[in-house]
């Protein structure tokens, strides 16, 4: 008996799918902090997708076009903080065009493979998985392109504080944003086809479903501590605040003093945390090793450098001796933030706030990994916790634990700093490695392997974290193989729609 034709039209008129999209991207705006209700996450990707369904690709980039400028609106409306709406505007603008843009594929696939492949077991399992793919290469795309790309919003790092994040042990951030949409494309086709009827559909839902909510978190090895002490002066560290010289290492230097005298390995202190560069002001860089002499342990600070005419943001190692050598640049600087890329375009079409960014720094290529007495410790300074190629490379180079430095100073008042913990906890469940996440103004932790918080000063607040910090040894599935599983996913994606496009003419 052939199967049911697949009905082609759209499940819910323009006029409905409009407010189904924006109505998405509220509750995909709440499963990220500081709201962080994670389960949202999930009604949001479904109404967005039954907003694509049957739309041909003008429709589907009206769709995505509510969907992406509103939730990006929303998720980056600490962009606005001190510079106004219009790089907020500007922003939130070009990444939902962009997520309009890749969401046409999706529309395409809820047209073409249920044509090429009619059968109702092609349309339960291979559909949901086409589009799961296509929405993971759709983060891929975003997260690259342009200037770097902007992966602030993946799906997967909305779950940093649910039952759900030890997935990304096993499969990495990306493999976990797919098993949480093909999930809703499953449910979508079992009800959209009355599949409730036929027990056996209901298997794949049930499996991962289990396979969400009850996957252990890959097991790594304890291979010893390090007292790390972590610094948050709340000092006068972003762009617009007035300060004096040294204003910056006076604020760490006073909230260092309760470390005095206790047992202490490693000293870190946030990005942005030292006034000059250390490598060009003795009295600086005397200041550094007096405070490594007193705590008694190497100072892991931060600033911009000048090295051969170019500007970095530079994290060093310093001991009381003095620099020893161990640096790391940012290897992402922010675009329009810490660089302006085609200057003399934007200049012209906004010359007050280009402007304002006098200094371009150049991107790093040194490995992001400091050795402190044998211990690897991997680093990643503010935004580079975002990329995945900066976490992987500390990873190889044999880190035992990670340290994230940030200096959130421009978004006081807003969630910013609470979406950036999210992603260093999910890194940290990722990798199996404790982090330890010091911001200039808060909020700081010290977060476990399995994303438990250890402690925490609250933004706004200058103080001191002191642990014994467990380092682990050995690779996650997840480092090891979800670098493989998002080229397979992103390449897999688009030639199953690429075969699927073929085989639907020919039949």
């Amino acid at each position: 008996m052939p199967e049911p034709r697949v009905p082609q039209r759209p499940l819910l008129p323009l006029s409905l799918a409009l407010p189904a999209a924006a109505m998405a991207a509220l509750l995909m705006n709440l499963s990220y902090p500081s709201t962080a209700v994670w389960v949202l996450a999930f009604p949001a990707t479904a109404l967005l997708l039954v907003a694509l369904i049957g739309r041909r690709a003008g429709g589907a980039l009206a769709v995505g076009l509510v969907y992406g400028v509103l939730f990006f609106g929303l998720l980056v409306s600490f962009t606005s903080r001190y510079l106004g709406p219009l790089p907020w505007a500007a922003l939130s603008v070009l990444e939902g065009v962009l997520t309009a843009v890749a969401v046409i594929l999706i529309t395409l696939a809820y047209r073409w493979m249920p044509r090429a492949f009619p059968s109702v077991w092609a349309r339960l399992l291979l559909l949901p998985a086409v589009v799961a793919a296509l929405w993971v290469g759709r983060e891929v795309f975003v997260g690259s392109w342009p200037y770097g790309g902007f992966p602030w919003a993946r799906l997967g790092m909305s779950q940093a504080e649910s039952p759900l994040a030890h997935v990304a042990s096993w499969t990495g951030v990306s493999g976990l944003s797919f098993l949480m949409v093909f999930l809703v494309a499953l449910v979508i086709q079992v009800v959209r086809e009355r599949l409730w009827r036929r027990p056996a559909a209901l298997i794949a839902p049930v499996v991962v479903t289990v396979v969400l909510l009850l996957t252990p978190l890959f097991p790594t090895t304890t291979s010893g501590s390090l007292r790390i002490a972590a610094v948050q002066g709340n000092g006068p560290s972003g762009y617009f605040d007035e300060r004096e010289p040294y204003s910056l290492i006076d604020a760490q230097t006073d909230a260092t003093e309760p470390l005095y005298g206790e047992d202490v390995d490693l000293l870190v202190w946030p990005e942005g945390s030292l006034d000059f560069d250390p490598f060009q002001s003795d009295s600086l860089a005397r200041r550094m090793s007096a405070i490594a002499s007193r705590v008694g342990a190497p100072l892991l600070a931060n600033a911009a450098t000048e090295r051969d005419g170019l500007f970095y943001n530079t994290s060093m190692l310093w001991t009381e001796e003095g620099a020893d050598g161990q640096v790391h640049d940012k290897r992402h600087p922010v675009p329009f933030g810490e660089y302006v890329p085609d200057r003399a375009f934007f200049n012209a079409l906004a010359p007050d706030l280009i402007g304002l960014i006098q200094r371009e720094y150049t991107p790093g290529s040194n490995p992001p990994v400091i050795d402190v007495d044998g211990v690897k410790v991997g680093l990643a300074i503010c935004f580079d916790v975002i990329y995945d190629d900066v976490i992987s490379e500390g990873m190889a180079d044999g880190a035992e634990v990670l340290v994230f430095q940030t200096n959130n100073a421009d978004f006081r008042g807003t969630n910013e700093n609470l979406q950036q913990l999210a992603v260093a906890r999910m890194r940290a469940i990722e990798t199996g490695r404790s982090v330890v996440n010091i911001s200039t103004v808060g909020t700081s932790q010290v977060i476990r392997a399995d994303g438990t918080t250890v402690s925490s000063l609250d933004a706004g607040k200058a103080g001191a974290l002191l642990e014994d910090v467990e380092l682990r040894s050995g690779l996650t599935a997840g480092v090891v193989l979800g670098p493989w599983i998002q080229v397979l996913l992103v390449w897999g994606g688009l030639g199953a729609l690429a075969f699927g496009w073929l085989r639907a003419r020919r039949r």
